[in-house]
């Protein structure tokens, strides 16, 4: 008899451990070496490197709320994109979106500019050029949606479905960071490789750094282990043990975090800022998203018009800290043109339409009346909204707060 499926949110908290004490918490295997029961017989674990059962735990509970058949956990989510970037060889050509996470893009292109590579950026909301650039020799597409920060979205399924058309053995990978498995699950849409930041909301305490792969090919499971096995960056222990506890609270967390988000995009929105986030009906994409997703994540961003005023707001929130990252269950708030992105070039922000004013707001877990509270504040005192637009504003808080 098959084990019993359960929903999401169970299986985040219903994790079954082996151990012989039968401990309601998986313990903590803190060892790096594993005694041999004899010279021909290795047993299961010898080397932390290799395997270690505080790690298989993890991973096998991250396999399942991904409706993976493997997973694997390494030491960062940038450790995820390194590992699937040596399944390819030198000269192979890939797909990438013009919008992605800084750290994304400065690995992709010094692998283009040292010639390993051969990285094609397209703005992949156009998914008729997208697949248009595919052919029999692309090798592996990368993609993101939403994206960081510009909050695009991709037709996840017509393009791998497109893709594996025109190359069956093309990689399709897709790092869904941004939606975590409450909200997404790319592999039921043909993504070969979904990979995630574990730093953000699969832990969501930012005290750790670590970054999960899956897949349901055999195939690349085992290359992906190959890799891992061979460079040792795979999770640590203590890491491990700290993700699996942080994987318990995921779903409620995301469900606060979404519903502040709602309401701060709202909030935005009603005071005429223009705001990128899915969970709104300007949003470009609204639909589309609304196809693939369970919800619109945490994550937002707009723009005021001045860079010297994004500068005085973002400078001026006392509960917002000024930090890169997001999915932390504290809310963060950022200029990405200046922090998280700022290794790629202005040139290329420009040509991608990438507003050097944006601020980006990731939001936690905290009273949301409060953080309105704050960012009302941050905007009265940034000059972002004048004097006499002051009534017009707390009416925009008062109408959020009955929300």
């Amino acid at each position: 008899m098959s084990p019993r499926k359960y929903n999401l949110e169970t299986e985040l908290v219903l994790s079954k451990s082996t151990d012989q004490y039968n401990a309601s918490v998986a313990p903590l295997y803190q060892s790096a070496t594993f005694k041999q029961p004899s010279l021909s017989n290795m047993g299961e674990y010898d080397y932390t490197r290799s395997g270690n059962p505080t790690r298989t735990h993890l991973q096998n509970h991250i396999a399942k709320i991904m409706r993976a058949n493997h997973a694997f956990a390494v030491t960062s989510g940038m450790g995820c994109l390194d590992v699937i970037t040596r399944l390819l060889s030198p000269g192979d050509e890939v797909i990438a979106g013009d919008d992605l996470y800084g750290g994304t893009h400065r690995l992709l292109t010094y692998l283009n500019n040292k010639g390993d590579l051969k990285v094609h950026h397209y703005d992949t909301t156009n998914t008729e050029l997208l697949v248009s650039k595919i052919h029999s020799g692309t090798k592996m597409i990368f993609l993101e949606s939403p994206t960081n920060p510009l909050i695009k979205v991709c037709d996840v399924r017509t393009i791998t479905r497109e893709a594996h058309k025109i190359n069956p053995d093309i990689v399709v990978v897709f790092d869904n960071t941004m939606m975590s498995p409450v909200l997404m699950t790319p592999l039921d849409f043909g993504v070969d490789i979904q990979y995630e930041s574990a730093t953000k909301y699969l832990n969501g305490h930012h005290d750790i750094m670590a970054g999960v792969l899956a897949t349901r090919s055999a195939a690349l499971a085992e290359k992906i282990y190959y890799v891992i096995n061979s460079t040792g960056c795979g999770l640590s222990p203590f890491d491990s043990w700290l993700l699996s506890r942080g994987l318990r609270t995921l779903a409620v967390r995301v469900e606060r975090q979404q519903q502040n988000c709602v309401r701060i995009a709202e909030f935005l929105a009603n005071i005429g800022f223009k705001v990128r986030y899915p969970g709104i009906k300007s949003h470009p994409q609204y639909d589309l998203h609304a196809s693939m997703c369970k919800g619109a994540g945490a994550v937002l961003s707009f723009e005021t018009g001045s860079i010297k005023v994004s500068e005085k707001i973002v400078e001026s929130t006392e509960i917002f800290g000024i930090a890169v990252s997001f999915g932390c269950v504290n809310s963060l708030i950022s200029m990405p043109c200046k922090m998280s992105h700022a290794s790629i070039d202005a040139k290329t922000r420009e040509e991608r339409d990438f507003p050097e004013d944006l601020i980006r707001l990731c939001i936690g877990i905290e009273n949301c009346d409060d953080l309105i509270d704050d960012l009302t504040r941050a905007l009265l005192r940034s000059g972002a909204v004048k004097l006499n637009e002051r009534d017009e504003l707390f009416n925009a808080v008062s109408v959020q707060s009955k929300l």
